[in-house]
Order: C-alpha cells, then sequence, then structure tokens
C-alpha cells in the first residue's frame, strides 16, 4: 500500500457554525449578485490580536486576484454593511496570548468564504553544560 505524504493531505478542520455565523454566512452570500454586479470579484477583512486584545480592519473590496491581494489596492466600494458579519466569522480567540491573526475571504464567483488564521506561540530551547 502507497503511503500518502502528510503534507499533500488537505487539512479540513472546518468547525460546525453556531446559529449566529451561519446568518452571517447567509447574510454575505446574499451580497454576491450585488458584489459581481459592481466588478469585485472578492472581499477580505483581515484580523490580528495578541495580549488580549485585537482589531479587524474594515472590509475591503477587490476586482483582481484574491491570492494577491495585498499586493493590491481595494476598490472604492461601500461594504461597511458586511462588517458585523465578517466579524462574526473571525475566529474565537484570536486575541488570547500570543494571538493569531488572519483573514476571513469571500470569493464572490464561487459563493465561498475562506477562514485563514494564523497562530503565534512562544517557544525555548535550553542548554545544560558544566564548565
Amino acid at each position: 500500500m502507497e503511503s500518502i505524504p502528510t503534507a499533500s493531505i488537505p487539512t479540513t478542520n472546518t468547525p460546525p457554525l453556531d446559529p449566529e455565523q451561519a446568518a452571517a454566512k447567509a447574510a454575505i452570500l446574499e451580497e454576491c449578485d450585488k458584489l459581481a454586479a459592481a466588478g469585485i470579484t472578492f472581499v477580505a477583512v483581515h484580523f490580528d490580536g495578541s495580549g488580549d486584545d485585537g482589531v479587524t480592519e474594515d472590509v475591503r473590496c477587490f476586482d483582481s486576484d484574491h491570492y494577491a491581494y495585498n499586493e493590491h489596492e481595494p476598490v472604492k466600494h461601500d461594504g461597511a454593511h458586511m462588517q458585523e458579519h465578517f466579524e462574526v466569522l473571525v475566529p474565537y480567540g484570536y486575541e488570547i496570548a500570543c494571538g493569531g491573526f488572519g483573514d476571513v475571504v469571500l470569493d464572490v464567483a464561487s459563493r465561498t468564504i475562506t477562514i485563514e488564521r494564523n497562530h503565534r506561540f512562544e517557544d525555548y530551547s535550553t542548554s545544560t553544560y558544566g564548565i
């Protein structure tokens, strides 16, 4: 039997949505037709936190490849009415201890929402030796 390298196994650690998250997702997806008509290809919200504080940036809309959105300027489109819905989808606890950061991204064409969360952590190494 051939083994599959773990790097090629997709992670599907998708927790179930609670009712508030499910409602937020539905509200965001309802905006896809309007966003597409305005030429928006994806919408992103960045979050960053540590030390029990966190911030969620404003909703930004783009008309470019979502994989390189940090390299492009957002288009002028008011997405403020979606802010609360995106914030509901930001992972709980991203601001605790060393914190974490990431993005909640809506791909308008495929009507999918992707959440990327990066965890920060502290580490140390110990060396013991005699002299």
